[in-house]
């Protein structure tokens, strides 16, 4: 029996000890207690396998309108991903909300399981069972796991109960009303949440090695205090952007901090981050180009092996095809259709117009300005067609003939001097992916000032057929097929696909859950921007901005600029979406700095580039049409609401705790977690 523990131990170290579920099947599956698992070493890492678990890593196999840990087949849901419910991407069917996930998160069942842990730990380590030095490792994950869970709740509901200990002896002593545990403020929720990251690097090792690769270290708790510092700080300095109202508030459950609370946060803030880039010998990965094709390169292979320097914590996977529900389907459900190895769901991360258009040029004449791609000789880049996918209106038809359009000989062209970064992370029109050239085209512009577009009519033109969509068969081009058409729009409908974290140059299984890629959760890159955004950010003055400058533009020179752009507020924030596009940091962004309900005020509508052939001229020339994005055009736009700041407290029928202002979105709380767990 203790060769099979050890044995699964093993599957999750390699794992990352992230992947192995229900362990708390042990007993009934292999007759072994929890006891039993506590008289060996083996049996205590497996219970701490289960730990890992637990952690609520937004990464390839979260769902926002499911939840964590996600791999049983759930149709075109099982596509999205966090950066389709903000202004990055869309899922190709268009059918995502905007600003808020559709599950709960209250994890208080997995809170019980930390606490456990945590006293089983102290008993082995008097029985002799583990050691002084893995008994204090083992509390320090614990202690993380824990800052990581009650960082997943105050980020969405505020203050929550803050349980830290097992309560079975109060419950033993004065009943249900001795283990009712009311909210905390959200002031006193997020310091719990920092100095539960302290505790952990107090006893964590500074670096792992072999088999622990995958485990928590100090620089990861370093890390993970860096981020949540610089959330807590941006919601008590930003509050009153979004204000609202209710007993919620007035207890101070949501709100109720001040800008010296702001400081104290940044404060912290910045002393973690500088701890973890001054001591933990992180560095970025291939910070030096020597030219910006070599800048691409070193970005895109940044994502797709994360034993590297800049790596602090990642999540590692085994192919799920031959390792029950270990591995996940990010390549192949994002993967263009002209190199699908024959995934069923593919095409449905489109990158939106607006953060490719965020990216500079390398004009580089210091200011870090965005250079927006090119389509008009008069340079009015802000006018967008709308309804474009209406070819019948006579009013599109002459909005679209009358815009003086830039014509380009080849579809890549627009693209060629854009920020590497953006080249690293994106799949633009005629760009090349696995040896392929990738066709990105909307219609084209025929010789009558008529137009065809999302369709793959022919024409003829000299003696030569011309196709609407780039190709003549489904399989030869990646764009606007089957727009709208949910279960099987597998094609770009916004002009991009997505690069960054995609497998290239190699073979790739159509088999859902086979993608091994490893998920980056927390890198260098991020560390930097904290700490830059943190000392623009405090009112009292702490931090070096020097040394935040230089910081920003070490990320540019490692993207191949050769400038030195200035430390503002407005060139952190840019520097930070170029820099982390797409890996679920703009979400969450928004959501601190109070901006989603102005950046999705008034039914905004999204953004897309439609490639089209111009056959007008002598020559046929490739024209870039600025359109609405029909997914938000045809649903009346996206509005988000100041309520969808903080989610409904599940369960208060039961557990009877103070409501959040607004109404109650979400029902899909698992039936065990309640506080009394």
């Amino acid at each position: 029996m203790k060769k099979n523990i050890l044995s699964i131990f093993s599957l999750c170290a390699l794992m990352g000890l992230s992947g192995c579920n229900a362990f708390l099947e042990l007993e009934p599956l292999d007759k072994v207690s929890p006891d039993q698992l506590l008289e060996t070493e083996g049996g205590v890492k497996a219970l701490l396998a289960n730990i890992y678990t637990m952690i609520p890593m937004e990464d390839f196999n979260y769902r926002p309108n499911a939840g964590f840990n996600q791999r049983g087949y759930d149709g075109v849901n099982e596509t999205t991903n966090l950066a389709f419910l903000t202004d990055e991407a869309t899922r190709s069917d268009g059918g995502v909300d905007i600003g808020y996930e559709g599950f709960n998160y209250w994890p208080y069942g997995d809170i019980r399981q930390v606490n456990i842990f945590m006293q089983n730990v102290e008993k082995a380590k008097e029985a002799g069972t583990i050691s002084v030095a893995d008994a204090d490792r083992m509390t320090g994950e614990a202690h993380f796991a824990r800052a990581y869970m009650y960082y997943g709740l105050v980020k969405r509901y505020g203050g929550v109960p803050l349980i830290d200990k097992v309560q079975d002896d109060d419950y033993a002593d004065g009943g249900p009303g001795a283990v009712a545990v009311p909210r905390s403020t959200e002031l006193d929720t997020w310091k719990f949440v920092l100095n539960e990251c302290t505790l952990a690097a107090a006893t964590l090792p500074d670096a792992t090695s072999g088999s622990d690769l995958y485990r928590v270290t100090k620089w990861a708790a370093y890390a993970l205090k860096s981020r949540v510092a610089l959330h807590a700080a941006s919601v008590a300095k930003y509050w009153n952007l979004a204000p609202l109202a209710g007993e919620a508030v007035t207890q101070k459950l949501v709100g109720g901090m001040t800008s010296a609370d702001a400081d104290a946060f940044y404060k912290e803030c910045i002393e973690a981050s500088k701890s973890l880039i001054e001591n933990s010998g992180k560095s970025l990965y291939k910070p030096a180009p020597a030219t910006v094709k070599e800048a691409a390169s070193n970005f895109q292979a940044l994502f797709l092996n994360d034993q590297n320097e800049e790596v602090i914590f990642s999540k590692a996977y085994l192919n799920g095809t031959t390792n029950t529900n270990q591995g996940h389907s990010y390549a192949q459900f994002n993967i263009l259709p002209q190199v699908n190895p024959g995934a069923l769901k593919y095409g449905r991360f489109n990158p939106m117009l607006e953060i490719v258009d965020l990216f500079e040029d390398y004009t580089d004449d210091g200011t870090g300005k965005s250079a927006k791609i090119v389509t008009r000789t008069d340079g009015n880049e802000d006018a967008y067609i709308p309804n474009f996918h209406n070819m019948n209106n006579a009013s599109v038809v002459n909005t679209l003939m009358s815009v003086p359009f830039v014509k380009y000989n080849d579809l890549y062209e627009p693209f060629a001097n854009k920020d590497a970064r953006l080249l690293a992370s994106v799949v633009v029109p005629g760009s090349s992916y696995a040896g392929t050239e990738i066709i990105i085209q909307g219609g084209f512009i025929k010789d009558n000032n008529s137009y065809v577009a999302y369709s793959n009519e022919s024409t003829q033109k000299n003696g030569t057929t011309y196709y609407a969509l780039g190709a003549e068969g489904e399989t030869m081009f990646s764009g606007f097929n089957n727009v709208n058409s949910g279960e099987d729009a597998n094609w770009t409908a916004t002009g991009f696909g997505v690069r960054k974290y995609m497998p290239e140059g190699e073979s790739m299984s159509p088999d859902r859950l086979s993608s091994t890629t490893s998920y980056i959760d927390m890198r260098l890159a991020e560390v930097y921007l904290n700490y830059a955004e943190a000392v623009v950010e405090n009112g009292s003055g702490f931090g070096d901005k020097e040394l935040a400058e230089n910081y920003l533009n070490a990320l540019r020179r490692r993207a191949g600029h050769t400038d030195r752009i200035s430390l503002t507020l407005e060139s952190v924030l840019k520097e930070r979406r170029v820099e982390m596009a797409f890996e679920g940091k703009r979400f969450w962004d928004m959501n601190r700095r109070r901006e989603f309900h102005t950046e999705f005020s008034n039914n905004r509508i999204r953004k897309a580039l439609v490639p089209m052939l111009d056959l007008r001229g002598a020559e046929p020339k490739y024209v870039f049409a600025r359109v609405n994005y029909f997914g938000d055009e045809t649903r009346g736009g996206r509005t988000f609401q100041n309520i969808n700041y903080y989610r409904g407290i599940p369960n208060i029928a039961t557990n009877g705790l103070v409501q959040n202002p607004g109404p109650v979105s979400y029902t899909h709380l698992r039936a065990h977690e309640t506080l009394s767990d």
